[in-house]
C-alpha cells in the first residue's frame, strides 16, 4: 500500500489540536505512570518537618495522598522524574508485555525519542542495530550501547562467525536471552548527565533493564500462553512467465543472437515455457508459527518477597523446511528488608537456553531472481530436482546445516545497609556467563551435480566461544537536608573482569558425507584457539544539590582504567554537570491554572569509548599455515602502538518540560549535540611496512545533533472510559566536523567534511540517451569515460531524516485497545542497487517492462541484454551505483495493535483472566522500490507480519 507522507504532519497537528481543545477532565501519563507534578512538589514540601511555610507560599488544597511519583532508574541511583537533570526515557512492562516478539528491542521500536532501532532480519534469533542519538564512532562495532540487566553488564560482542549468510553481520542480539514478559522497566540514558557516571562505557548511551520482582501478599500463580502466526510482510510484484520469456528473447535479439545458447534453459526448449511458479510464495511465503508459555509464582511477607518464572518459546520460519528457534528461560528473584528497614538485599538470577537450526544460505534473493518457469523443487520420487543438471535448486542448501546453541547465566546480588541516619552503604555484584557453540556443515550434495564435486569438497566448521564476567561495585551514599538545602552524595568504585575463550575447528574433505559431523575425519584440519582477558576499574561519584525544590545541580565524575590500552594511556577522566530549574514552583506560578508543571534542564559533559577489542596495542603474531624446515612458523599480525587511547564524546543538551491544564497535556522538548573525537580506527600504512594499517587514534571528529519532542496526554479520563495518547519525533543530523589530512588519505573517497559519515559517493544518472536508448551519466572529469573514481562524485546522504511514533490506548471498563504507528523519513539504496542485469537469466520486477524502444522513447530502462553486450553490462554496473539506485525509503508502519479483555470469574481459585490479541507489523505505507524499507542489506528476509492470540490466568 502507498500513501503520501504529508499524513505524518497531519496526524501530529490533529493530535495536538484535539488534545488542546478538549473539555474533558484529564491527567497526563508520563513514562506510563500517572502523576500530578504540581501536587507532588507541594506534597514533598509538606512532608518536610523542618520547613516553615509562609501564607503566601502555602500550596493550594489538593488531594495528594493517593498520588504515586514516578521513580526512574539511573543506574547507580534512583531519581524522581520531576527532579532529574538528565535525559532518561522509560518504557514500562505494560507497553511491551504479551507482544509477539522474542526480543524486547522489537517491542520498543517507535516508542522512544532519540532511539533508532532497526531489525536486521526476519529470521528468528537475529539481531538489531540500535543507535542512541546517532553513530559516534567510525567503527561499526564501536556504536553499540551499554546493556545492564539488574546491575550486571551484558556484553554486546557478537559471538557468531558462521551465520553471516543468513543474518546480516552475523548479528545475534545479547537481549535474545531475556523474555520480554520478564521485564518490569527499561530505562535508556542518553545525555551526558545520565551517562557520564558510566564513564568510558556511556558514549553510545546506556540501556538499563530491570526484571520483575515479587510483591508482598498472598502467593500468586500465573499462567500465560500465546500462539502466533507470521508471514512475509511484503512482496515484490515480479514478471510472470510470458513477460519474462518475452524479456529474455528480446535481450538475445538486441544482442544479435538468433541461436540460443545451450545454457539458456528457460527459452531454448529445455524448460517448459508455459510453466509458472510464484517463487516468493514458494520460498518465503509459508506461515511461521510461534508458541509461548510462561508460568510464574510470586508472593511474600512484609519483609521478604519472591518471584520464580519459567518460560518456553518456539518459532518456525517462513522457509519451506522445518527450521526452528527455541528458548527456555528461568528467572528468579528474592528481596528482603529487615524489620527496622535498615538492611535490604535483592538477588536476581536469569538462566537462558537457546537453540537455533537455520538454513546455511539465505534464499530470499533467490525468490526474487529465479526464473518463473524454472523446474519444480522436487522430483517425483521426492528427492531434490536438478532437472538433468540444468537447475540450481534453491532448496539444495537445505541439505546443509547451520545450528547454534547459546547458554547464558546472569546473577546479581545487591545489598544495602543504613549505618546511620542519612548514610548508607551498598554493594552490587554479579556474574555473567555465556557459552556459545555453532556448527556449519556444507556437504558437496548442496551443489549442482554438473560441477562434478565429491565429498572431498565437503566442509565442516565449528566455532565455540565462552565468556565469563564478574563485577563488584561498593558504594556509599549520604543524604541530608539543611533547611531549604538538600544534598545527595554518592561515591563508589567498579571492578570488572572479563575472560573469553574461543576455538575454531575447520575440516575440509571427507571420504564420505557420513563422516562430516566428525571434523577429525577431515583430510585437512585447521584448528585455532585464543583466549583473552579484559580488566576494567573505576572510581565514580555524584553530588546532587537542591534548593527549595526549585533549583537542582547534579555533578557526576568517573575515573576509568582499561586494560585495552598501553600502560601510559590506561586511565582517563570523564564527567558531567547537569542543572534544572523547576520554575513552576516559583511563587508567581504556583496558582497558575494553565501551567501545572514547568522545568528547564541542561547538561554538559564527556563520556568515552574503549570498544576496540583486547590486546590491540600489542605487537601480535599468528601461526603460519606453512612451516619452514619442519618447524612451525609465526607471522607478525599487528604492530605495537602503546600510545592510542580512549575515544571521547562531548555531550551537550538543553531541554524544557511542561505540563498544562492540571497535567492534562505533558510536553518535553530537547536539543542535543554530541561530538566524538580520537576515533579508534586503523590508520593506513605504506605497503613497504608489511602492514596495511596500524591501530591508532584518528584525529577526526564526528558530530551528532538533533531535536526531540515528546507529547503525552489524557484527552479523556473517566471512571469507565480512558484515552491516553502519546507522540514522539526525533530529528537527527550528523556530520564529519574535522579530519586532518583527509584529502591525502585512503578515506578520501569514503568521507567528506561537513557531511554525515554514512554518505556514499555515486555516479550522476542523467536518464536515457534519446538516440541510443542507453543510460547516460555525468562526465565530471571530461575524459569521455565514465569508469574512473573521478566520475564517482555525487554525494548521497544515506540514512534517517526523522523518525518517531504515535501511540494511543483506549480503555472501556474491562476492554483495552491500543495501537502504535511508527514512522521513518529516510533515504537509502533501492532495488536498483541489487538487481541483476535485465535480460539475463534472472526474473525482474514488473517495473522493468517499461523499457526504452523506438516505439517507447519515454521508457525508464535501457534495452535488455543477455550479458553479451559488454557496453550495456558496464552501464548496468554504473546504474547500480548511481543516483538512480538511491531513493526515498520512508515508511509509516502499523507497528503494533492490541485488543484485550479482562474478566473476573466468580471463582475462589481464579483471580482474573486476560484474553488478548496482538498484531505486529500489520500494515506499511511506503513508496519504496524494494522488498521492505526497513533493512540493513537487501536480499535478507525482512521483518515479518505477525498475529498473536493469548490468554493469561492469574490464581
Amino acid at each position: 500500500m502507498k500513501k503520501s507522507y504529508t499524513s505524518i504532519g497531519h496526524i501530529s497537528c490533529v493530535l495536538m489540536l484535539t488534545v488542546a481543545g478538549t473539555s474533558f477532565q484529564a491527567q497526563v501519563q508520563r513514562s506510563s505512570d500517572t502523576i500530578s507534578r504540581k501536587s507532588i512538589a507541594e506534597a514533598s514540601v509538606l512532608r518536610k518537618k523542618t520547613d516553615t511555610l509562609s501564607p503566601s507560599n502555602k500550596p493550594p488544597s489538593e488531594k495528594v495522598s493517593n498520588i504515586e511519583e514516578v521513580v526512574l532508574n539511573a543506574g547507580y541511583y534512583k531519581v524522581k522524574d520531576k527532579e532529574r537533570t538528565g535525559s532518561i526515557a522509560k518504557v514500562s512492562s505494560k507497553d511491551i508485555e504479551n507482544q509477539p516478539v522474542a526480543n524486547v528491542l522489537s517491542a520498543i521500536q517507535g516508542r522512544v525519542s532519540g532511539v533508532n532501532i532497526i531489525q536486521n532480519s526476519g529470521v528468528p534469533g537475529g539481531g538489531f542495530d540500535i543507535q542512541i542519538r546517532g553513530k559516534n564512532s567510525l567503527r561499526r562495532e564501536g556504536n553499540d550501547p551499554m546493556y545492564i540487566v539488574d546491575g550486571v553488564v551484558i556484553s554486546s560482542e557478537n559471538p557468531s562467525r558462521y551465520s553471516s549468510s543468513i543474518m546480516p553481520y552475523s548479528s545475534i542480539s545479547p537481549l535474545n536471552s531475556i523474555n520480554p514478559n520478564d521485564i518490569e522497566n527499561i530505562e535508556i540514558l542518553k545525555d551526558a548527565d545520565a551517562t557520564a557516571i558510566y564513564g568510558s562505557r556511556g558514549a553510545n548511551g546506556v540501556v538499563l533493564i530491570t526484571t520483575k520482582k515479587g510483591k508482598k501478599g498472598k502467593t500468586q500463580f500465573s499462567v500465560n500462553s500465546s500462539y502466533a502466526l507470521s508471514s512475509a510482510a511484503s512482496k515484490m510484484k515480479m514478471m510472470n512467465t510470458a513477460e519474462y520469456v518475452r524479456m529474455r528473447k528480446e535481450a538475445y535479439a538486441n544482442d544479435g543472437i538468433t541461436a540460443y545458447p545451450a545454457t539458456a534453459y528457460d527459452i531454448n526448449g529445455i524448460w517448459n515455457q508455459s510453466r509458472y511458479t510464484d517463487w516468493q510464495k514458494v520460498l518465503i511465503g509459508n506461515t511461521a508459527e510461534a508458541i509461548s508459555t510462561q508460568i510464574s509464582i510470586s508472593g511474600g511477607s512484609e519483609g521478604t518477597s519472591f518471584l520464580v518464572s519459567g518460560s518456553h518459546q518456539e518459532q518456525t520460519t517462513v522457509f519451506p523446511a522445518s527450521f526452528r528457534y527455541k528458548t527456555n528461560n528461568i528467572t528468579s528473584n528474592i528481596s528482603h528488608q529487615s524489620k527496622d528497614r535498615k538492611f535490604t538485599a535483592n538477588i536476581s538470577n536469569l538462566i537462558s537456553f537457546q537453540t537455533n537450526n537455520m538454513l546455511n544460505q539465505e534464499i530470499t534473493n533467490k525468490s526474487l531472481f529465479l526464473s518463473p518457469n524454472a523446474p519444480a523443487l522436487y522430483s517425483p520420487n521426492g528427492s531434490i530436482n536438478w532437472e538433468n543438471n540444468t537447475f540450481d535448486n534453491p532448496i539444495a542448501p537445505f541439505v546443509s546445516t547451520y545450528s547454534n546453541d547459546n547458554k547464558q547465566f546472569t546473577s546479581n546480588i545487591n545489598m544495602g545497609y543504613e549505618v546511620y541516619k542519612g548514610i548508607s552503604v551498598k554493594l552490587n555484584g554479579g556474574v555473567n556467563y555465556r557459552a556459545f557453540e555453532e556448527y556449519s556443515l556444507l556437504p558437496h550434495t548442496m551443489y549442482n551435480p554438473s560441477y562434478g564435486l565429491t565429498s572431498a569438497s565437503s566442509s565442516a566448521l565449528r566455532n565455540r566461544r565462552q565468556y565469563f564476567s564478574y563485577i563488584i561495585e561498593p558504594q556509599i551514599n549520604w543524604k541530608h537536608d539543611f533547611g531549604d538545602h538538600q544534598f545527595d552524595v554518592l561515591a563508589g568504585g567498579t571492578f570488572q573482569q572479563d575472560s573469553g575463550y574461543q576455538s575454531q575447528n575447520q575440516g575440509y574433505g571427507f571420504e564420505s558425507n557420513a563422516l562430516i559431523h566428525n571434523i577429525g575425519a577431515a583430510k585437512t584440519k585447521i584448528i585455532t584457539e585464543a583466549g583473552s582477558e579484559y580488566r576494567y576499574a573505576a572510581l565514580f561519584g555524584r553530588i546532587n544539590y537542591q534548593y527549595k525544590n526549585k533549583y537542582i545541580l547534579n555533578v557526576t565524575g568517573r575515573r576509568d582504567g582499561s586494560s585495552r590500552f598501553g600502560p601510559q594511556k590506561r586511565f582517563a577522566n570523564f564527567g558531567a554537570v547537569g542543572a534544572a530549574w523547576l520554575f513552576s514552583n516559583e511563587n508567581i506560578l504556583r496558582e497558575s491554572r494553565w501551567l501545572s508543571f514547568g522545568k528547564f534542564r541542561g547538561s554538559i559533559g564527556t563520556t568515552g569509548n574503549d570498544k576496540i577489542g583486547d590486546y590491540q596495542y600489542l605487537d601480535t603474531y599468528t601461526i603460519s599455515g606453512t612451516g619452514y624446515g619442519g618447524i612451525t612458523a609465526l607471522n607478525p599480525s599487528r604492530l605495537y602502538n602503546p600510545l592510542f587511547s580512549w575515544e571521547k564524546t562531548e555531550k551537550l543538551e538543553a531541554a524544557v518540560e511542561l505540563g498544562f491544564l492540571k497535567d492534562r497535556i505533558n510536553l518535553s522538548a530537547a536539543w542535543y549535540r554530541n561530538r566524538s573525537s580520537n576515533q579508534l580506527v586503523g590508520i593506513p600504512l605504506p605497503g613497504t611496512t608489511g602492514f596495511s594499517s596500524i591501530q591508532a587514534n584518528l584525529p577526526a571528529t564526528v558530530e551528532n545533533k538533533g531535536f526531540e519532542l515528546d507529547i503525552n496526554a489524557y484527552p479523556i479520563k473517566s471512571s469507565k472510559f480512558k484515552w491516553n495518547t502519546s507522540f514522539n519525533i526525533s530529528i537527527p543530523t550528523s556530520k564529519l566536523v574535522s579530519f586532518p589530512g583527509l584529502e591525502g588519505s585512503t578515506y578520501a573517497n569514503q568521507y567528506v567534511l561537513g557531511y554525515p559519515v554514512s554518505i556514499v559517493k555515486v555516479y550522476q544518472y542523467e536518464g536515457i540517451d534519446p538516440v541510443t536508448g542507453l543510460y547516460r551519466f555525468k562526465d565530471f572529469n571530461g575524459d569521455g569515460k565514465i569508469t574512473s573514481l573521478d566520475d564517482n562524485q555525487v554525494i548521497e546522504r544515506i540514512g534517517v531524516r526523522y523518525f518517531g511514533g504515535l501511540q494511543n490506548q483506549l480503555q472501556y471498563k474491562s476492554w483495552t485497545f491500543s495501537f502504535l504507528l511508527q514512522f521513518v523519513k529516510q533515504r537509502n539504496w533501492n532495488y536498483h542497487n541489487y538487481m541483476p542485469t535485465p535480460g539475463t537469466m534472472n526474473n525482474q520486477p514488473v517495473e522493468l517492462l517499461d523499457v526504452w524502444s523506438a516505439d517507447n522513447q519515454g521508457g525508464t530502462y535501457m534495452p535488455y541484454t543477455s550479458g553479451a553486450d559488454t557496453q550495456k553490462t558496464t552501464l548496468q554496473t554504473l546504474f547500480k551505483n548511481s543516483t538512480a539506485a538511491i531513493d526515498d525509503a520512508s515508511f509509516i508502519r502499523l507497528k503494533n495493535i492490541q485488543l484485550s479483555y479482562r474478566l473476573k470469574p466468580e471463582s475462589s481459585i481464579i483471580k482474573d483472566v486476560l484474553i488478548y490479541f496482538q498484531g505486529q507489523n500489520l500494515l506499511t505505507w511506503t513508496n519504496y522500490f524494494g522488498l521492505d524499507p526497513e533493512f540493513v542489506l537487501t536480499g535478507f528476509l525482512p521483518p515479518l507480519k505477525t498475529y498473536s492470540f493469548g490468554i493469561q490466568l492469574n490464581f
